[in-house]
């Protein structure tokens, strides 16, 4: 009888070792991106992320990134494939990666861009929202607060520097899923952009057109990145350098107001961030290492900022 009981005992432990496996990564990947803050905007629980670097001074003005996450993506998400808290501690920043809603309550998360109405005015007020509570707990440089995002965050980046263009001083967008036209801004200022796309990008095709996973048109990223010059009101004239192999980048010239535009074009790049985390390339497309998005991106920032 004893034997048997050991035996039960032993079988039992066998069966329950993957629920327990399973229940550990669970736990293990709820503990790794959960978010850490949260606030009521519009009626609604939103959550964010927030790294504040080890050498934050109360008594000194601090830069503020806001780093939006792709669709169907988690804050967290955003942080291990930008790599921003990275350079946050080495340069002193406050990144702070905000989540979108789940759609349907219990859905992937995302940002509203092709409900262009009240979701949307939504989705603006919780980053303005966001701004005042980090604004009012950090010490922030309220003229160096910078927005950038992936896929569907890039397009929010879009929407931010026309909607908040008195509050952030610059954006930067990586394989932007541009679900408004360019025409949709149709107030605000000359506004400083960079923006990284890969040629090879099956899910925000770089020369434009219909995928899978929207049921409109993309726009081709040159003439999108055009319009926005034209926005600026920058001569036609761009300039064109290779930085590697695999990238070049081309300058509009002649921007006023201090409001460049910048294109980096990865050839043979897929719907990536150039320099990141590793993602599958199986779905996504090749990673570039031979550009660091994030470096270069605050490299831009760094020399914005708006009027006090």
């Amino acid at each position: 009888m004893k034997r048997r009981t050991r035996v039960l005992a032993v079988a039992l432990a066998l069966v329950s070792l993957p629920v327990l496996v399973a229940l550990a990564d669970a736990v293990s990947f709820h503990s790794r991106n959960r978010s850490n803050g949260s606030l009521i905007s519009s009626g609604e629980s939103r959550e964010y992320l927030l790294y504040v670097p080890k050498s934050y001074d109360p008594g000194e003005p601090t830069p503020l990134v806001i780093s939006m996450h792709g669709g169907a993506m988690w804050p967290a998400a955003q942080r291990d494939l930008s790599g921003w808290n990275r350079l946050a501690e080495s340069q002193g920043l406050i990144v702070v990666y905000p989540a979108g809603l789940r759609l349907g309550g219990t859905g992937p998360s995302a940002w509203r861009l092709m409900r262009d109405g009240s979701d949307l005015t939504r989705d603006v007020r919780f980053i303005s929202d966001l701004i005042d509570v980090l604004a009012t707990d950090y010490s922030i440089d309220l003229t160096r607060i910078y927005a950038d995002g992936l896929s569907n965050g890039g397009g929010m980046a879009y929407v931010l520097s026309c909607a908040l263009s008195d509050r952030v001083a610059a954006v930067g967008m990586v394989a932007a899923a541009q679900m408004l036209p360019a025409s949709w801004c149709q107030e605000g200022r000359p506004f400083p952009m960079i923006a990284f796309h890969g040629t090879a990008d099956a899910i925000v095709p770089y020369e434009g057109g219909t995928t899978w996973v929207w049921n409109g048109s993309f726009p081709d990223v040159s003439e999108w990145v055009s319009d926005w010059a034209r926005r600026n009101l920058c001569a036609p004239d761009i300039t064109e350098s290779r930085v590697a192999d695999d990238v070049t980048r081309h300058d509009y010239i002649n921007c006023p107001e201090d409001a460049p535009v910048t294109l980096y074009t990865i050839h043979g790049g897929g719907h990536t961030w150039p320099g990141g985390g590793p993602v599958p390339e199986w779905f996504l497309g090749p990673t570039s290492h031979s550009i660091d998005a994030t470096a270069t991106m605050w490299a831009f920032f760094r020399e914005q900022r708006l009027s006090e």
